[in-house]
Order: C-alpha cells, then structure tokens, then sequence
C-alpha cells in the first residue's frame, strides 16, 4: 500500500515533523556524526532555520554550536556557519516581517537572555576573541559581527572578560589593520561598542595607535566628504576622548590636533551639502568641543586652545563662520564650537575680536552675530548659540568687556551713523518689543559687567534720548521704567538679572538706583503683593535687587539708609515673608537646569528665563542678604565700626609687607653686587697669582744669569795678564771690576726687594679673602670689621711706601748703568800702545761679552720696572675695591640699622592693634556675634607670610 500511494502520489502517512523536531534532529547530527561533511550539512541547516525559529534553535543548538567552535577550527567553513548561526540568534536584527509578528520585547528579552547563557563560560568569549584574529574572511567577519553584537546586549560583563584576556584588547584593534574594508569598518563599529562608558578600555585602545589609525582612515575616505565610515570613526573617536583627561592629554601630545585642520576647509563653493557631508562635519565640531569643553580641567582646555589657534584650526573655524551658504545647524555648531575655543583663553579672544565679515563696508563678526541675535525672524537655536559665542568671547576678559561698553559711552559713539556698534545693538535689543530680545541683550550686557566694578561706574554714564523733545535719561533709569511698565515676564525677568548684576559689588550704582524715588516703593509693592506662579519668580528677583540694595549700602542717602529700608521690609513686607520670596529664585526648576552648564540649552523660548553666571551670583548673595536682612542698627554699625578697624589694620600690615619686600629686594640686590664684587675678587686673586709665577720665572732667569757672570768674572781672572800692557788700562778693569761687584751687589738688594714684594703680595691675598668673608659677615652680625679694614689700609700704605722705595732704587740703578755704560765706552776709545794683534783682539773680545752682558741687565732692569708699574696699577685697583666695598658695608650697616628701628616702631604697633584687635573681639562676643578665634586668625596670618615667602622666592 505504502508504495502504491508513492506511485500514485497519495498523502503521506504520518504528520509532518515540526520544526522543533527538526532542529533537534539537526543537532544529534552535529553531535553524533563523525564525518566532517555531514556535521557541516548540518549546522549549514540550523543556520538557515536560525531566523524563522530563533528561539528553537538558541535553545537547542547553542551548546552544540559553541562545541564545533571548539573542536573543528580547522574547518574554516563549518566555523563560519556556526557565528552565523550564533549571530542570527542572539543579534536583534530582525527583519521586519518577524518584527510584526514578535513585540519588540520580546525580541530584546531573546537576545539579552541568549548573550547571558553565552558569557555564561567566559572561556567562550576568549574563545571568540581566538576566532576574530584568524585571517580567514569566512571566519574573521562572522566573528567580528557576533562580538559586536554581544557588546550591544551584555556590553559591561563583556568588556571585563575582553579586559581581563590576556591580549584581548590588541586582537581587537588589529582589525583596523585590516585590507578588507567591509572587516575594517565593521572593527569601527565593534570598538565603538567596547569602548562605551568604560575609561580603562579607552586608555588602552588610545595607546594602541588608535588615534594614527582612526585618522588615516578618515583622510583615506576624503574628510567630511566621506561616507558614514567617516561618521563611525568619528564617533569612536568620541568615546575615545570624551570625559576622558589621559586621552585627551595623549591626542594633544601626539600632535593630532593639527590633522584636525583639513576637516573644515570646505571651500568657497558651499553649495553641496549633502546629508552625510552635514552629519559628518556636525560630529567633527563636536569633536573640537571635546577637548575644550568648559568641564574639562582648566588647564587641559587651555592647552588645547592654545594648540587650535597656532595651528589655525580657529581661524579655519572663523573662515566656516563667516562663510555663505552653510546649513543652518552647521552655523549653528560652528558658533557653539569657536565659543568654547576662545573661552577664557585671551590670545583667541583677541584674535576672534580682529575678525571681520566679508562685507562692504566690513563689519567686525561680533557685531555680525548679534545682529542675529537681537534678529527675532532668526532661528531661536541659532540665537542662543549667538549669545553663548558673546558669553565666552567675555568670560576673563576684561579688554573685551570695556570695548564692548566703550561702544556705549558718549564720547566714542559714531556721530556720523554709518556704522552699527555692537553697544547700539545691544541697546536696541534690550528696548525693543521682541521679549526674547530683551532677554539675550540684558544677560549680554550683564556679562560686560560682570566681575568689573570700573565698567559698572562708567556705564552710569550713558545717557538714552527716549524722544525728541524730552531730555536724555540715563541707561539705568530706562532700565527701571521699562521694568515698572509691567511688560512680560521674560522682559522683567532678563531687567532684574541685568540690575542685579550691575548693583553687586557698586556702592555707586546701588546710589545712583536709590536716588530714583520710585525705585524702592515699586520694588516693595512687587514683593509684598500674592501673585500667581508666573509672578513669583518676578517676586524673587525684586527681593534679591532689594536686599542687594541694603548689602551693599554705602549709607550716602539719608533717606535710604540700611536700617530704614530694613524697617521699611518689617513694616511692608515682614522679614520671613521676605525671606520666602527670596528663595523662589533657587526652588525654580529653570533655575536648576541653567545652574548645570555655561551653554544656554532651552527647549523652547518660554523657557529661556535663567543665564549661568547669574545662578552663581544668587548662591554666593542669597546667604549673606538673608543675614543682613535680620541685623540690627547697632549690630550693623559695630560690625562696620570692626570693619573699618580690620581694614586700617590690613592696611598698616600691608604696608609694612610692601616696605619689608622693598627692603627684601634691595638686600637681594646687594647681596648680587656682593656676589659681583667676589667674584672681580678672585680674578684679582687670579691675576695676582699668575704675576707670582711670572716673578718667579724672572728670579729663575736672574739666578741664571749671576751664574753666568761669575763664570765670566773667573775667565777674567785668568787672563788678566792680558790687561797689565800700562798702569791705566789695569786700573780702568780693576774699576769695572769694582763697578761688576756692585752691580752683583744692587741685583742682591734688588733679589731682596723682590722677596719683599712676595711676601706684600701674598699679605694682599690674604687681607682680600678676609676682606670677602668680612663682607659676608656683616650682613649677618650687621656690625663689626671696622678694626680689620683699618689694618688692612695701613698695609697698603705700607706697600704704597715699599713701592715707592723700589722705584727711587731702580732709577739709581739705572743711572748708575748708565755710568758704567760711559765708561765702558771710554775704556775701548783709549789707544793701548804697545799691543800686539793677540792682545787687541781679546781685548775687542773681552768688551764685546761686556757690552751684551750690560745689554742683558738693562733689559732685564726694565723688564722688573715694567712689572712694578703692573703691580702697582692691581694695587691700585684693590684699594678702590676695598674702598667701594667699605662703602658697601657702612650703607649696609645704615639700612639694617634702619629696618631694625622700623621693625621695632612695627612691633610695638601690632601690639597695639592687638590690644584693640582683642577688646573689640570681647566687646562682640558680648554682643553675641560669632568671632573667629585667635588660632584661626594666625594660621591666616600664616599663610599670607607663607605665600609673601614663596612670592620672595620666585622674586
């Protein structure tokens, strides 16, 4: 039967097997067969059920799938169907036909469940970790895709397996390497995935040449015109860097910020912008914020800006601002992006300030930006980005803030009208009828003043024509009639914002403001009236513009003193209900929201009713208003009697600070001349030590030369019969004998002399080393030395004298070699009568030896007078050094004589300010005002002399 109903096609016997039998029979397959072929048939079957019955198939199979892993590497394709197999059923990548028919809970549910069982045995993620570094592409790909996929459902517990394997980390990045580009992209993709949230993995990755290669890679596909490789490079580049100060450190060292330049050149053609050419260029600006974000370490940042502008990535960014045709929301991260650049950084500040529009006539681009600003047919993002670039161009920076209010001051406004300046601009935002108008000029204006109590006195000055006919009204009065017209309440609240900046910390402003007579009472009626929930955050800011108003009081207006106006908050207002109102301002919920960050972020207009400086300024007043509301008249003047004393006391100590550091720094500088002056000493010492030797060089050479004439004077003797012809010619040689002893006689005295000399020279030595040490000395023991410096100009007039002797021998000596010079001449003139031709010749002979033994005296006799006037010029030279430093040392003793006196009249002030110091404490502690205890005070103390010492000691 069974074989007639096959050749007759009849139905089967028997239900079809479902598709849970069918994997189940698939998986006995890959478990029990022993051929190669039939276990990759197999697994081929379950990969291609693995979608329809994923759940199936993740139960059943996954124990069998991971096994192969194991066991049949070296079958590259059975591994290949394997991950897939394993992809298809732990991945959420459905299509849409299965999305339909599963909830997309339920399919989160699977592959979370699935990733858990899998990591279950870390063994198989170092498993897959093994696979990916095969260079198989059947293998490699696979392998990449089921990584990654498990890192979007279980991306913690797998980035502390991938961190703990050895290796694990490295293996990943060779995939970056990779020539097959659908591998390398898809190694983007996976990294981007390991490296979310998780700042150890991002070290390492950023070690591994990530940055070199990540960049290569983005020049390789053309920058921003790239597709979205460019973009998934650049958000891992993102992960790599954001909130992360070691990366961040290492992409600045690594010289990576200048590649970051032919991002923005865009060219003047700006007309193809394509989707992916905005996304990309979006992500690189962000980028650039990245490392100079205001949360970043301050000096982290302003590395990184200084290294942006020299290498012209800020003027590259200057170039995209200015530029026509950009996107409206790349304009807008542009501006966003060169605000954080020239954030509290000068040299940038600066340089955005020189930057001009490409307009005729051209226009500075702040005054191009806020004409947008101020512009309400401009996109609202875009004018918030407006404002934030205006912010940051101000922020620590003071030459900015008063260009900017220069611009509003009567004598540097442009009579002629041609030209639009950035305080015009901002006048009429601020009085125009847009509300957020009103809103960006008053917090723009508040941030020209902020921190700047001189630009907050000069603005008093500007005056407003309202009308013609009427006269002009000053800036602030404008600003409080406006304020009390009841306009809306963005307005009022962007005016109060601006009045309190500009009050704080101006006893000037805060009279200038009480001195309107409507002022105070217009105030008052805001705070105490029951108004609804709008209204209350108006309520709030009038009692901070008060309270600051009585904080900063100098008590100028008899009629609006501090204790008047607190009478008139107990009698109008009360003091707790006061007290409420002023913390409507904390408790707002867009007070909290603008608190977070500098960047003003608002979802919508209506919400734009806070600025980020200004909730630090509440913090920093509220406290201190909220105590000074509840003090009283006589509490208030002892405080401001303490006050008065506290700052005349400050005052002396730091006066006598400056005279100490004056005096500090004039001993420093004597202490260099001293050092100065030891050192022209010992090359004085030097000097006089290489003359010894040059002396003791001559005394060798004379010493030679006595040897030389007495074995002359003995071949004289021997032939002295020679010279016995007449009775004259053996007196002339006994004399010239005669005149030879003496000579010997005269260099023997003259040895003697030089011996003298040596002993006066080595005594200038020593009293010159004594002399250093006496100097040292006496700014130490300040007096003293006076006896030595006596001695020791006596001893120079001693070797004055002895000088002065050897002259007066030497030119005697001189003129008695001239003596004997005659007549030696006149000996050789005479005729001897009776010669023979032997006799004469050894006669030519005997005066020849004579005349160059003279000769060689002579030289030798002017040789040592030459050295004498030498000797005589270093004495010279060390009696006005000894002189000038004498002089040194009675100056030094006058001036430390001084500053002990002033120090001593300083003592006994300190004591008595002390005293007062002390009775004022006990008369307060009376009183029961808390004091500051005395330790703490010195430890103050201490710590101003610890900084006065480190400031001497970079001095």
């Amino acid at each position: 039967m069974n074989f007639l109903r096959g050749v007759m096609g009849g139905p089967s016997a028997g239900p079809q097997p479902s598709g849970a039998d069918t994997i189940q029979k698939l998986c006995d397959r890959v478990a029990s067969s022993t051929l190669l072929d039939d276990r990759r048939d197999a697994v081929r079957a379950l990969k291609s059920l693995s979608k329809k019955y994923r759940l199936e198939v993740g139960i059943q199979a996954m124990e069998h799938l991971i096994h192969v892993l194991q066991t049949d590497r070296s079958d590259s394709e059975i591994i290949g169907y394997a991950l897939d197999t394993l992809y298809n059923v732990i991945s959420n990548d459905l299509e849409e036909e299965e999305q339909e028919e599963n909830s997309a809970k339920q399919v989160d549910d699977l592959g979370s469940q699935f990733t858990e069982i899998f990591i279950k045995q870390q063994e198989n993620v170092t498993l897959l970790l093994t696979l990916v570094e095969e260079f198989d592409f059947h293998v490699r790909w696979p392998g990449v895709k089921l990584l990654t996929s498990l890192l979007k459902q279980q991306g913690p517990q797998v980035q502390q397996i991938i961190l703990v394997s050895p290796m694990g980390v490295s293996r990943l990045m060779d995939l970056l390497a990779d020539s097959r580009e659908v591998i390398r992209n898809d190694g983007v993709l996976l990294l981007q995935q390991l490296t979310k949230s998780n700042a150890a993995i991002q070290k390492i990755v950023a070690f591994e040449n990530a940055f070199e290669r990540l960049l290569d890679i983005i020049t390789e596909e053309g920058n921003s015109d790239g597709g979205i490789v460019v973009e998934d490079c650049l958000l891992l580049l993102q992960n790599l860097l954001k909130n992360n100060n070691s990366n961040q450190n290492f992409f600045k060292e690594g010289s990576y910020i200048q590649r970051m330049k032919p991002w923005f050149e865009v060219g003047d053609d700006n007309c193809g912008w394509s989707a992916q050419k905005v996304t990309n260029l979006h992500l690189m600006l962000q980028l650039v914020r990245v490392l100079v974000s205001p949360t970043n370490p301050p000096g982290a940042t302003s590395s990184c800006q200084k290294a942006m502008f020299h290498c012209g990535l800020l003027q590259q960014l200057c170039t995209i601002l200015m530029a026509t045709g950009v996107p409206a929301d790349i304009l807008t991260e542009t501006i966003n992006t060169v605000s954080e650049v020239i954030r509290g950084c000068q040299t940038n500040q600066d340089y955005f300030a020189s930057v001009n529009a490409p307009s005729n006539p051209p226009r500075p681009a702040i005054v191009v930006l806020l004409m947008s600003m101020v512009n309400e047919r401009q996109p609202f993002v875009l004018r918030c980005a407006v404002l934030y670039c205006f912010q940051c161009f101000l922020y620590k920076n003071q030459k900015g803030q008063g260009e900017i209010v220069s611009t509003l001051l009567p004598s540097t406004i442009d009579a002629t009208g041609n030209s639009v300046s950035a305080g015009q601009l901002l006048c009429g935002g601020l009085f125009s009828t847009d509300s957020l108008s009103n809103w960006c000029a008053a917090v723009a204006l508040a941030h020209a003043l902020q921190e700047n109590a001189t630009l907050k006195e000069q603005l008093l000055r500007v005056q407003l024509a309202t009308s013609i006919g009427n006269p002009p009204v000053s800036l602030l009065q404008q600003c409080t009639n406006i304020l009390s017209q009841g306009s809306k309440v963005q307005t009022r609240v962007g005016l109060l914002m601006l009045l309190c900046t500009w009050l704080s910390n101006c006893s000037i402003a805060v009279t200038h403001f009480l001195h309107n007579p409507a002022n105070v009472p217009f105030l008052t009626g805001q705070i105490a009236e029951n108004l609804g929930e709008e209204e209350q955050l108006v309520q709030g800011l009038c009692a901070l513009l008060l309270g600051i108003s009585i904080y900063y009081n100098d008590n100028s207006l008899e009629n609006y003193r501090k204790e008047k106006l607190k009478q008139l908050i107990e009698k109008r207002i009360g003091r707790e209900n006061f007290i409420e109102k002023l913390g409507f301002i904390s408790k707002h919920e867009l007070y909290s929201r603008a608190a977070q960050k500098p960047q003003p972020s608002f979802s919508s207009p209506d919400h734009m009713m806070f600025d980020h400086e200004f909730t630090k300024l509440v913090k920093e007043l509220e406290g201190v208003i909220s105590k000074a509301i509840y003090k009283s008249s006589e509490e208030d003047k002892k405080e401001e009697e303490v006050k008065k004393t506290l700052e005349q006391h400050d005052n002396i100590v730091t006066h006598y600070k400056k005279v100490i550091r004056e005096q500090d720094q004039e001993l420093e500088e004597l202490k260099q001349r001293i050092n100065t002056l030891t050192s022209q000493n010992e090359q004085l010492q030097a000097t006089v030590t290489q003359q010894v030797s040059q002396i003791q060089q001559h005394k060798d050479q004379y010493n030679l030369l006595k040897v030389q004439l007495g074995k002359d004077t003995q071949h004289h003797n021997s032939h002295g019969e020679t010279f016995q012809m007449n009775g004259i010619q053996t007196e002339e040689v006994s004399k010239l004998k005669e005149e030879l002893e003496e000579w010997k006689n005269k260099h023997e005295l003259l040895q003697g002399q030089l011996k003298e000399k040596d002993s006066v020279i080595e005594k200038l030595n020593s009293s010159q080393l004594e002399m250093g040490t006496t100097e040292q000395s006496s700014q130490t023991s300040k007096f003293g030395g006076l006896e030595h410096n006596n001695e020791l100009q006596k001893e120079l007039e001693m070797l004055r004298s002895q000088i002065q002797l050897q002259s007066a021998e030497i030119s005697k000596l001189q003129m008695e070699n001239q003596k004997l010079q005659v007549m030696v001449l006149t000996t050789t003139a005479d005729p001897m009568l009776g010669d023979s031709g032997a006799t004469a010749a050894t006669s030519s002979e005997l005066e020849g030896r004579l005349e160059q033994e003279i000769k060689e005296l002579k030289s030798e006799v002017k040789a040592l007078s030459e050295e004498k006037e030498s000797l005589k010029q270093h004495l010279d030279s060390s009696s006005s050094t000894v002189a000038i430093l004498q002089d040194e040392k009675s100056k030094l003793q006058r001036e430390v004589a001084e500053s002990k006196k002033e120090q001593d009249d300083l003592l006994v002030l300190l004591a008595d300010q002390d005293q007062k110091i002390s009775a004022l404490k006990i008369k307060l502690k009376d009183l029961g005002v808390p004091v500051e205890d005395e330790d703490d005070t010195e430890s103050g103390d201490q710590g101003d002399e610890d900084e006065d010492g480190d400031e001497e000691e970079q001095d």
